[in-house]
């Protein structure tokens, strides 16, 4: 018991130490950058977020502010966890920005939008890796979450 917590500290500071590698960064930039236009879209031009023959009432204004929201808060906490080079947390929220893609994904099979499907699951994938790089596990395992 005591040589397996001794060898999870282990891990833990050897993850803590390490700086963030700079293809984790580029992920990390490049994906809020993404997210953020996303937000950017769907505030400005809602329109550009459905099919051409579809329209834009009330309630799809609504959505799309919190579509706003969302993409605005997981891309803004991105850049902070950046910043301050916070690794586990910026694995965390790079996990769950990988998760929402994958979720996107799957919607946007059943909605039948092919075109965008393989660009959200790519993104959706190199956020899960990134986030295994940063945590030290894979993100199917418990230890990426806590640690």
């Amino acid at each position: 018991m005591m040589q397996l917590k001794a060898e999870t500290e282990t891990t833990a500071a050897a993850v803590h130490s390490e700086r963030i590698a700079w293809w984790v960064q580029l992920i990390v930039v490049l994906g809020a950058l993404l997210t953020a236009a996303g937000a950017v879209i769907a505030l400005v031009q809602p329109a550009m977020l459905v099919l051409p023959h579809d329209e834009i009432n009330g309630a799809a204004r609504i959505f799309a502010g919190y579509f706003v929201a969302r993409n605005l808060g997981l891309a803004g906490i991105l850049f902070a966890l950046l910043a301050i080079r916070a690794k586990q947390g910026l694995g965390h929220v790079l996990a769950l920005a990988g998760f929402i893609q994958l979720i996107d994904t799957a919607i946007d099979c059943v909605e039948g939008r092919w075109p965008i499907v393989p660009g959200v699951f790519i993104l959706g994938m190199i956020f899960l890796f990134g986030a295994a790089k940063l945590t030290g596990h894979a993100f199917w395992k418990r230890r990426a979450w806590t640690e």
